[in-house]
């Protein structure tokens, strides 16, 4: 189960076999099963995970009760309500599995320490967290700037491995539209 994850990091920086084996000793394994939450609004966030297997995603809940999903998640990405994990703060996000998922758990104290012993993964962390902000500002200006079926086409180029596992009615609601428009649009392109 640790290959998956020492191949992403080293994709990125380098790791001795030390380093691999202090970094492995304090991830924890999170099993959960389809529908379940791993974080609830309210709750304290103190990881955030990386998918072994299985999909996820994050949303949040408006005063209305409308579900707005920000993100999702599959194998070999990275999921949590990151504003309360960096912030200390309780969760506003929902995250649930979409599909049985396994995670690999950091707690935010581990990760501190493993910044301090080994540097490099401060590194790492400030790739995916740059990679992150890149990828929403794109998002946003995205929604901004292209119509429904231009985001849609670059959410099927951009995430292939999510279009073919997700839920039409989840497509159209990280893309902002209506799920009739989508299958409108599916109707017209396929």
């Amino acid at each position: 189960m640790h290959k998956e994850i020492l191949k992403h990091i080293t994709s990125k920086i380098e790791l001795s076999e030390e380093d691999q084996r202090e970094f492995t000793g304090v991830l924890t394994e999170k099993r959960i099963s389809k529908k379940d939450f791993v974080i609830e609004p309210g709750q304290a966030v103190d990881y955030e995970y990386y998918v072994v297997q299985g999909c996820l995603k994050a949303f949040y809940l408006d005063e209305n009760g409308n579900k707005h999903i920000i993100q999702f998640a599959v194998e070999d990405w990275w999921i949590s309500d990151f504003e309360a994990f960096f912030g200390n703060n309780p969760a506003q996000l929902y995250v649930e599995a979409i599909e049985d998922s396994v995670l690999l758990g950091i707690h935010r104290d581990t990760l501190e320490t493993l910044y301090k012993r080994i540097p490099k993964f401060e590194r790492f962390f400030r790739i995916k967290t740059t990679n992150a902000f890149v990828a929403l500002r794109s998002r946003i200006l995205s929604s901004l700037q292209k119509n429904n079926k231009e985001r849609y086409l670059e959410f099927c180029e951009t995430y292939p491995q999510i279009e073919k596992r997700v839920p039409n009615y989840h497509i159209a609601n990280y893309l902002g539209i209506k799920p009739e428009s989508l299958s409108r649009l599916r109707k017209e392109l396929f």
